[in-house]
């Protein structure tokens, strides 16, 4: 047992972390950022703490090549939901981007995500009960992308381009310039994303209300063209030694073109042939401005954010349909957009001669959508759908943190005031409904250090889940004789209790389980009306869903045992010199009360790891895989064939690392696809879905100017990442 935790102990030294040492301060003299630089120079990729998990990106070869929904898909305990979505250790999941919650959803939310580089992100953090400090609409736990934070003295600059090879062959370009001049630091990310794609979904339909049932069969090929340019700006000037003023701007602009075939077949019906083409363009607009400062000399500080975000669709669809050879057609556009803004607080209050600290903090938000959707189904009159929401959010919070012998506690309480108005007009007959919750939402958690780096903590958090947007827009796609996709105005807000245990070691090994109960929550899922032909796919409301999952993260230090240990002491304070093996295990059961199913409810398993092994001549490959394997259930869907992927990758330094090349294949064996069952109202579906997921990268990076670091605390950190059991020194 002592070699084993020598072992570890060697690890945890030397190189499986995730981040570099927190910046506590967000202004700090210059004599302490180089001491700070000195003391954690060491590269390090992951790093588990009680509260959350960091993993690095930017520098992480496994994931710094492709775009940030690659990237986190492959992170621990992340599994991507068959039908669209993730989850953490089985739980929902919010996405922030530098402290940000994000304000769209569903498919705008992946979109906006496979259009960001992963070598834009300098980490992400695995925030699994967050607190207070958070939004109660984050959910379960909060997913945290934090983007490149360097400011080098002088001008620098970073040339990358991903060459990506399946059938068809595109280039990505980007360029990063950044640079520091007296108390001005800035840095300017300009890019552009060209990808094509294809996407075969195949399902078979048994409609339950006819006797005897009936069966159709619909067969679907998209070609998916996805061009984005993107730009971030961020800026930091040092007002004076205590206080700071950050601005960022980040724009997105995407033009994408969907181009399908698809037929439906069936006993009863006549072959139905369906082909046309989906453009959709898109903006996204982000700004904001941060005021940072200390307000004494003990610690304690203030931050002021303003945020606003602005996000426009204009999706433009045309279809052309035969079934006995007679002709129809159905044409859709819809004009979609979305206004966010928000103005917040925080106050950190330390009391470092009691072992307590405070923050206190208030927020008020407002999120405004609107989506008119214009409809042509074999008729020149047009059907008009109009959607709008509004939502108005008043906030305050305290959370305290005590730390008493080896035992830190955090309790923190949050008010929130919701007001929500949704309109739906379809049809010409119009719905309002309207909800206004004002609501406490409590959460308290304990660690108890048992030994130097070994935490034992326990935790519970209450929360809310609005329903966004995505699933309550009466608008839909896919629209023909048999099939049609909408939105569902009557559904509640979710109430989520969380509960955590876990044992964090050594800065890398977890074990853990949670347990969620929700109420009123909302899944997805295909229905019928009793004697049509028709899928509808919509979201509906169950009384009550609960979770258990458990998980744990460990590595195999592959050097310790294939190199010997004096061998393993050498390569341990370099990262890019060791080889390992990091492994991830999650296992989730779902119960659903008030819903029947036509299968047994089993659990999922889902196993994922992550090696690296150096190669002769410097090269460092870098491996991934993962499997779910065939028989649970996730959520109310059976998982009829394993899911799987493994990717390699490998990478090469040149001219003292001013040069980076890589090559890289994704889904090697070609193995990802979705084979699942579902079962609906009057229906049941056996679900399949293809993509082209295996292809092939070129990377090339080069750097050059000052490479010379010296790091300043330049994110706009627009919530509070650290909340929720965070230690007290």
């Amino acid at each position: 047992m002592k070699s084993v935790f020598t072992t570890l102990a060697f690890i945890a030294t030397g190189a499986l972390c995730a981040q570099t040492t927190t910046e506590k301060d967000s202004v700090k003299d210059k004599t302490n950022v180089l001491d700070e630089v000195q003391v954690s120079n060491k590269k390090k990729y992951i790093k588990v703490e009680s509260d959350k998990t960091t993993v690095s990106i930017k520098d992480n070869a496994m994931l710094n090549t492709g775009n940030a929904y690659d990237a986190v898909k492959k992170l621990p305990g992340v599994i991507a939901a068959p039908t669209g979505g993730l989850s953490l250790n089985g739980r929902g999941v919010s996405i922030f981007i530098d402290g940000s919650p994000s304000t769209l959803s569903g498919s705008d939310l992946e979109n906006y995500l496979s259009s960001l580089p992963a070598n834009a992100i300098e980490k992400v953090e695995l925030i699994y009960n967050p607190g207070a400090a958070f939004d109660a609409n984050a959910s379960g736990s909060v997913i945290n992308l934090v983007t490149s934070n360097k400011r080098l003295k002088g001008v620098n600059a970073s040339f990358n381009i991903n060459y990506n090879f399946n059938k068809y062959q595109k280039p990505s370009p980007q360029i990063l310039l950044n640079g520091k001049e007296k108390n001005l630091s800035w840095q300017t990310m300009i890019g552009y994303n060209y990808i094509d794609r294809e996407q075969r979904s195949r399902n078979g339909q048994t409609f339950t209300s006819f006797d005897p049932d009936k069966s159709i069969i619909q067969e679907r090929l998209t070609v998916t063209t996805n061009r984005n340019f993107y730009a971030r700006v961020g800026t930091n000037y040092k007002l004076s030694k205590k206080s700071n003023l950050l601005f960022n701007y980040n724009t997105n602009f995407g033009n994408d073109r969907d181009v399908f075939d698809a037929t439906t077949t069936g006993s009863e019906i006549a072959n139905y042939f369906n082909n046309g083409t989906n453009k959709t363009k898109s903006s996204n607009h982000e700004i904001s401005l941060q005021y940072k400062t200390k307000l004494d000399t003990i610690g304690r500080t203030l931050d002021i954010i303003a945020f606003a975000n602005v996000f426009d669709r204009n999706p433009d669809s045309k279809a052309n349909a035969l079934e006995n050879n007679i002709g129809s057609y159905n044409d859709f556009r819809s004009d979609f957009g979305l206004l966010n803004y928000y103005l917040k607080y925080d106050v950190a209050i330390p009391f470092e001669k009691l072992k307590l600290s405070i923050n206190t903090g208030g927020k008020f938000n407002t999120i405004k959508v609107n989506n008119t959707g214009f409809y042509n189904l074999n008729n020149p009159i047009t059907d008009v759908i109009d959607f709008d929401y509004k939502e108005t959010n008043l906030a305050f919070y305290a959370e305290a943190r005590k730390k008493i012998k080896k035992f830190s506690f955090t309790a923190g309480l949050r008010f929130e005031d919701f007001k929500v108005d949704r309109i739906g007009i379809v049809d010409n007959n119009r719905t309002d409904i309207n909800f206004k919750n004002t609501n406490w939402f409590p959460n308290v958690s304990a660690i108890y250090e048992v030994a130097d780096n070994v935490n034992i903590s326990a935790s519970y958090s209450r929360k809310i889940s609005q329903p966004n947007y995505g699933v309550l827009d009466p608008n839909g796609s896919n629209f023909d004789q048999y099939n049609e996709a909408t939105g569902n105005l009557a559904l509640n807000p979710s109430f989520i209790d969380n509960y955590e245990f876990k044992i964090s070691a050594m800065d890398f090994i977890q074990l853990g389980a949670n347990y969620t109960v929700t109420k009123d929550q909302n899944l997805f899922l295909f229905n019928a009306e009793p004697g049509q032909l028709v899928s509808t796919q919509t979201f509906q409301q169950f009384d009550k869903f609960k979770t258990f999952s458990a998980f744990a993260n460990f590595p195999i230090p592959l050097d310790y045992f294939l190199k010997g240990k004096e061998e393993f002491k050498n390569r341990m304070n370099n990262i890019d010199k060791m080889n390992y093996i990091y492994l991830n295990i999650n296992y989730i059961k779902n119960v659903t009360t008030g819903y029947d199913f036509s299968f047994e409810s089993k659990p999922i398993w889902n196993y994922a790891a992550q090696a690296q092994i150096i190669l002769p001549w410097e090269v460092k490959s870098s491996l991934t895989y993962f499997i779910l394997p065939a028989g649970g259930v996730w959520e109310i869907y059976k998982i009829e064939k394993a899911i799987q992927q493994f990717d390699i990758s490998l990478n090469r330094d040149f001219m003292n690392k001013k040069l980076k090349v890589g090559i890289h294949a994704f889904d090697v064996f070609n193995q990802n696809e979705i084979n699942a069952l579902v079962s609906g109202t009057n229906l049941e579906t056996k679900f399949y879905e293809k993509n082209d997921s295996r292809n092939f990268r070129i990377s090339l990076t080069y750097n050059f100017g000052n490479l010379k670091l010296e790091k300043e605390n330049t994110d706009i950190q627009t919530e509070k990442v650290k909340a929720g059991g965070g230690l007290v020194k």
